[in-house]
C-alpha cells in the first residue's frame, strides 16, 4: 500500500514533538508523503485529492488528538481520486493516551499500527502479573462505597480510605435525586451502614493514601491516618460532649450555612457514627492542654482521648479505585452574580443543605434573618426556621461551565438539579414564581426530558438566555438577563437567587495523581485509558478510575461505572493475573508484534 500521513494536530505539551513523529512517519514501510496540516478548520477535499494523485496514494493515516473530525474530508477526498475510501485510517492520539512521559512513543506507535492496519490496542498489551486479593478504594462517595460493597460481597478484602469524618460523600448532602425525586438518604444510607459494618471493609476515615510503590497486583500503600480523638467503637454519640463544648465553626457538611462544635458528628446518620474532634479550633489541643477539656471530663463512656496522634498504616493490595469525586467551583471569583456579596445568594449545595429536612431549618426554604453578633456587635446573617420564605426565587444555569474563563466544558449534572429545585420550591412554597435562566437545557439522561416538561407545567417561568449580572435595590435582588426566543432584556425582582455552579476536580487530585502516575485531562479530571472502550481503566495497570473523579456524571452513571470497576478488579482477582502498565510495553514491541499481525 502506498501510504499518505497527515498530521492535524499541533503541538500538545513538551512531551509531544509532531515534527519528530513526522520523520518517524516518513521511514514507515510504504510511506510516500507526510504533511503536517495542523488544525485547518476547512480543508480542501480537491485539492488533497490532487495529492492523492499525485502520489498515486491509496491509504491515508490522519493523525491527531481527533482524526475522525477530519475524516469526512479525507474519504471525499479518495472518492474523487477514485481510491477505496476504506482505506482511510485514524491515529488518534487522544483516545490511546498520548499524555505525559511516554507520548512521543505512544504517538508513534499507533501511527506504525494504523500504517499496517493493525487496532493499536490488539498489539499494545502488557504483560499480566500475580495479583493480591486485596483492594484499595480511595474515595467513600457512593461511587467508592458501591465498589467497596461489591468486591467485598465476593468475599474479597476492601480498604475503603476517605479523608472526611464520615463516609458518604456530596449524596449524603442531597435532599432528593431526580428525575424519580427519590430520598437521597433513603437510597444512600443503607449502603452506608452496610460498608461501615461489613466484615470484608476495613473502613478508615480521616485518613489520605501518602505513598504508593510497588508493582500491578503488589502495589504497597502508605497510608496516613489523622486521630479522630474519640473511640470509634466505644462513642454510642450520646451528643453530651457536645452540648458542653464551648466553641462554635461553620459546618463543612452543612455547606458553612450552619454551625457545629469542635467535637461534633458530622450529620445524624454519618458513618461510622461517631463524634470526632476538629484539631483547628479545638482549645484543648490549640493551648496544647492548658485550657478546656470538657468534653472529656463529661463523656459518660470515658472515650474521648484528646492526646491522641496520627499514625500511618502499611498495607498491599492487588487494585486501587479512585472515586475521589469533585468539588464547587470557587464561585466567588465571578463576581457579577453578588455572591458572598448579597446574603440571599446561594450555591447550589448550600440550597441542598437549606431544603433537607436534616439541615439546620429542619427543611423550610427561608431566606436569612439578619442579626446583631452579642460577641462582636456586627450585623450577620443567619438561616434561621423562623425566616421568611422567598415570594420570588432565581434559579441561574451554568455558572462558570461552559465558559472558557472557568470552565469550558459542560458540568452535565447542573440543568437537572436546577429543574429539580424549581420543583421543590413549587411543592414546599405556594404561590412562589420561580424563574429558570438557562443556556440550553441539556435533559439527556431516561426520563431527564420528561422532567424538564413537568416543570414548566408546574409553572415555572423558564427563560432561555444569558444571565448577565445580580444586583441589590432595597431588601431585593434583581436578576438581568436576556430573553433570546423573545429577542429582548428581561429582569425580575426576586428574595432568593441559586447558582448553579460547574464542577471541578476535588481537592488533592493533583496530589493523588502525581504519587499513582496517574495522568489528568487538560480540565483536571483523571484520564481513563480510552473513554470509548476502556473508560474505566487507566494507563496504570490495576489502577481504575470510578465516578466524579473522571468526570461530571450524574448518580446513575456513577453507580454503574462503579460496579462495572468492582467487575473488573474481581475479574483480576479470580483469574490471578492482572494487567501490567501500558507504558510498560516498547515502542520496538509493538512494531514488532503488529508486523507479526499484519503479514497473517
Amino acid at each position: 500500500m502506498r501510504t499518505g500521513v497527515f498530521f492535524c494536530q499541533v503541538e500538545n505539551g513538551k512531551n509531544l514533538n509532531i515534527d519528530a513523529i513526522a520523520k518517524y512517519s516518513a521511514n514507515l514501510p510504504g510511506v510516500e508523503i507526510v504533511q503536517i496540516l495542523g488544525v485547518k478548520p476547512h480543508l480542501d477535499a480537491k485539492l488533497l485529492s490532487e495529492i492523492i494523485m499525485t502520489n498515486k496514494l491509496n491509504r491515508l493515516v490522519i493523525a491527531g488528538d481527533m482524526p475522525g473530525y477530519y475524516k469526512p474530508v479525507f474519504t471525499k477526498a479518495m472518492l474523487l481520486a477514485e481510491q477505496n475510501t476504506d482505506e482511510v485510517r485514524l491515529a488518534s492520539f487522544q483516545e490511546h493516551g498520548v499524555r505525559g512521559e511516554y507520548a512521543l512513543d505512544r504517538a508513534k506507535a499507533i501511527i506504525a499500527c494504523a500504517n499496517m492496519a493493525v487496532p493499536f490496542s490488539l498489539v499494545a498489551s502488557p504483560k499480566r502479573n500475580p495479583v493480591s486479593h486485596a483492594t484499595l478504594v480511595i474515595g467513600a462517595g457512593i461511587a467508592g462505597i458501591q465498589a467497596s460493597l461489591e468486591i467485598a460481597n465476593a468475599g474479597k478484602h476492601v480498604y475503603l480510605v476517605e479523608q472526611t469524618g464520615t463516609i458518604g460523600g456530596h449524596m449524603a448532602m442531597f435532599d432528593k435525586t431526580f428525575p424519580t425525586l427519590d430520598c437521597a438518604a433513603c437510597i444512600l444510607t443503607p449502603k452506608m451502614v452496610s460498608a461501615g459494618q461489613h466484615e470484608m471493609i476495613h473502613l478508615l476515615t480521616k485518613s489520605r493514601v501518602s505513598e504508593v510503590s510497588g508493582k500491578p497486583g503488589a502495589y504497597r500503600v502508605k497510608i496516613h491516618q489523622h486521630a479522630r480523638y474519640v473511640d470509634v467503637d466505644a462513642c454510642v454519640a450520646c451528643n453530651i460532649c457536645a452540648d458542653v463544648c464551648p466553641v462554635k465553626v461553620e459546618s463543612e457538611f452543612d455547606s458553612r450555612i450552619s454551625l457545629r462544635k469542635a467535637i461534633y458528628i458530622p450529620f445524624p446518620q454519618a458513618v461510622p457514627n461517631s463524634y470526632l474532634v476538629d484539631p483547628e479550633n479545638c482549645t484543648y489541643i490549640l493551648s496544647e492542654g492548658q485550657k478546656c477539656g470538657a468534653c472529656v471530663k463529661k463523656c459518660p463512656k470515658e472515650c474521648i482521648n484528646l492526646n491522641e496522634t496520627d499514625k500511618d498504616i502499611d498495607i498491599e493490595v492487588g487494585n486501587i479505585i479512585i472515586a475521589t469525586g469533585y468539588e464547587l467551583l470557587d464561585v466567588g471569583k465571578i463576581e457579577q452574580y453578588g455572591y458572598g456579596k448579597y446574603p440571599n445568594v446561594l450555591t447550589s449545595l448550600e440550597f441542598e443543605r437549606l431544603t433537607n429536612a436534616s439541615g439546620s431549618t429542619g427543611g423550610r426554604i427561608v431566606t436569612k434573618t439578619r442579626q446583631i453578633n452579642k460577641k462582636t456587635g456586627a450585623d450577620e446573617w443567619i438561616f434561621s426556621p423562623e425566616g421568611a420564605p422567598p415570594r420570588n426565587v432565581a434559579i441561574i444555569h451554568c455558572v462558570g461551565s461552559r465558559n472558557k474563563n472557568y470552565n469550558a466544558y459542560c458540568s452535565r449534572v447542573c440543568c437537572m438539579y436546577s429543574l429539580k429545585f424549581a420543583h421543590l420550591i413549587k411543592e414546599k412554597i405556594p404561590n412562589v414564581n420561580c424563574y429558570e435562566f438557562y443556556i440550553d437545557m441539556r435533559a439527556f439522561g431516561k426520563g431527564y426530558e420528561e422532567f424538564a416538561e413537568r416543570i414548566k407545567h408546574e409553572g415555572t417561568f423558564v427563560v432561555r438566555g444569558h444571565s448577565t449580572n445580580v444586583e441589590m435595590k432595597g431588601e431585593q435582588l434583581i436578576v438581568r438577563g436576556e430573553d433570546i426566543l423573545n429577542d429582548k432584556m428581561v429582569e425580575f425582582y426576586v428574595d432568593m437567587v441559586i447558582l448553579a455552579v460547574g464542577l471541578i476536580p476535588a481537592k488533592g487530585t493533583d496530589y493523588l495523581s502525581r504519587i499513582l502516575g496517574i495522568a489528568r485531562d487538560p480540565d483536571g479530571w483523571f484520564s481513563e485509558l480510552d473513554y470509548n472502550g476502556n473508560p474505566t481503566d487507566t494507563e496504570r495497570g490495576g489502577i481504575y478510575v470510578a465516578g466524579m473523579c473522571q468526570g461530571p456524571k450524574d448518580i446513575p452513571d456513577t453507580v454503574a461505572q462503579a460496579s462495572a470497576v468492582a467487575a473488573g478488579v474481581l475479574g483480576s482477582i479470580s483469574s490471578g493475573k492482572g494487567i501490567g502498565h501500558l507504558s510498560s510495553v516498547t515502542l520496538s514491541e509493538i512494531e514488532s508484534r503488529a508486523k507479526i499481525i499484519h503479514t497473517l
